[in-house]
């Protein structure tokens, strides 16, 4: 995307009237994101953007986080590889309208996809990427925010939890995005433990599965 397109606020005056959607600008974003910098730079540290747009605000989250992934692991392509998957299923975030978040997916893919293939070039593995974008399907999503609905089918907003276990794998636990707010009385996906906050069970509850294997589950 260009530098022009992430920094214009406002697509439409239509959808403005319609969907109130104003785009927060590249410096605001950075002077907000800079109010949390010691999160921003955890690579493990959970984001949700509950009215996302296309992405500027988790897209300055992960090129932070990136750029950690690139200093502690550049040397390492799998260590890199694990960390960069850690760091995406991390980042979230849900849209009302369905092109913000298709956008915002592949506005996101590619920052992680420059990153990539800057440091390993040829060396680049597909199943990786398969694996990132895997998590931006599951983790960007088409839906409002203030019902937990998808728009179009009124089914319920569905998110997964990923954590690392034994070092290359991952767990999956997916929860109803309505009940993690409501139980945890905050606009927050997990608490400080990073774990779902207040919730006894999962909608489903995956095997573990390794971090290049994840578009398999």
């Amino acid at each position: 995307m260009s530098g022009m397109n992430e920094k214009k606020q406002v697509k439409s005056k239509k959808r403005v009237a319609d969907h109130g959607e104003v785009f927060t600008n590249e410096r605001e974003v950075n002077a907000m994101l800079d109010l949390v910098k010691h999160e921003t730079e955890r690579i493990d540290s959970r984001f949700l953007e509950p009215a996302c747009g296309n992405g500027n605000f988790l897209a300055e989250v992960l090129r932070r986080k990136l750029k950690v992934v690139d200093q502690r692991y550049g040397n390492n392509q799998m260590d890199w590889e694990r960390y960069a998957v850690i760091a995406v299923s991390s980042i979230y975030g849900v849209d009302i309208l369905e092109d913000n978040a298709k956008e915002c997916r592949e506005r996101l893919y590619t920052i992680f996809d420059d990153f990539y293939t800057a440091l390993f070039k040829d060396k680049c593995k597909e199943e990786c990427r398969r694996s990132i974008r895997f998590l931006f399907d599951r983790n960007i999503l088409w839906g409002d925010a203030l019902d937990f609905t998808n728009p179009s089918t009124k089914q319920p907003i569905v998110f997964s939890e990923w954590s690392a276990v034994n070092g290359s794998m991952l767990k999956r636990r997916d929860y109803m995005f309505k009940f993690l707010v409501e139980k945890s009385h905050q606009f927050s996906l997990f608490n400080d433990e990073g774990n779902p906050a207040a919730i006894d069970e999962p909608v489903k509850d995956f095997p573990l599965i390794h971090f290049l294997k994840l578009s398999e589950q």
